[in-house]
């Protein structure tokens, strides 16, 4: 992994186990998105989903050698004038980050502005660095945010603080974004990756099939979506599972249960 980023790069992903991590890896430019880095984070997920066996994905950021770390400064502006460019092109990212199968978390591990804020909100989890800042700047450049980024915005932050973030374009500092509960957490560096990885063990130590099953739904009732249908036969096929059987034996038996995902 540390050989995959010793030089700038498209988003770099790497697999550990049932873990797969994709790594912004600019550090040099902050970590800014051209137009050809969307086309490689879709491929990413692609590869994924398709790995059954991932049951995390954590998305973080090489900050190597930065004055103060910044995960991500955005979307590259200059890409909306490219043929296939701008908020279209963008918004295909954070959409499909949402719809992954296993449990997204963002390891924020730096500031972070502009349209990789919605790629922050589009994971399920989150564990933030102490000492970050968040800012939205899109009318500050003249420009009207796209529907499904301020629908995620509205849902994650409120109504107030979704109007602070866009109607003054004034940064948050850690603690606020600590107040509004969108984060697990925020840590110091010295704790920052031993608390990245007690929530990884925590998420990959819950039932694969109920976990999956439970995150679709919750998508699908967050964005008025509810199949109740749908949702019935996912909680029938959980209550029929050989995990949920597990379950039930290891709580008997006061330990910890082995989960296969079936």
């Amino acid at each position: 992994m540390a050989d995959a980023l010793a030089f700038p790069s498209a988003p770099v992903l790497s697999f550990a186990g049932n873990v797969a991590t994709i790594t912004l890896n600019r550090p040099a430019q902050r970590n800014r998105l051209e137009n050809s880095d969307l086309q490689t984070l879709l491929e990413h997920f692609d590869a994924v989903n398709q790995a059954v066996a991932v049951r995390v994905l954590v998305l973080t950021a090489n900050t190597t050698g930065q004055p103060k770390p910044v995960f991500c400064a955005g979307y590259d502006i200059g890409g909306f004038s490219e043929l296939g460019g701008g908020a279209i092109a963008f918004e295909k990212v954070p959409d499909e980050l949402a719809r992954l199968r296993p449990v997204t978390v963002c390891a924020l591990n730096g500031s972070v502005y502009g349209g990789a804020t919605d790629m922050v909100l589009a994971c399920d989890l989150r564990i933030g660095l102490q000492g970050i800042e968040w800012r939205m700047p899109a009318t500050a450049l003249g420009l009207h945010y796209y529907p499904s980024g301020l629908q995620r915005y509205l849902r994650s932050f409120g109504v107030s603080a979704t109007k602070r973030a866009f109607l003054s374009a004034r940064p948050f500092s850690w603690q606020q974004l600590e107040k509004l509960g969108l984060f697990e957490e925020f840590s110091d560096g010295s704790e920052w990756h031993s608390k990245l990885e007690l929530l990884i063990q925590d998420i990959q130590a819950l039932a694969p099939l109920a976990t999956q099953a439970t995150k679709k739904s919750l998508n699908e009732i967050s964005a008025g979506q509810m199949d109740l249908t749908a949702l019935r036969a996912r909680e029938s096929l959980t209550a029929q599972s050989a995990d949920f059987a597990e379950g039930r034996k290891a709580f008997a038996e006061r330990r910890k249960p082995v989960f296969k995902g079936d």
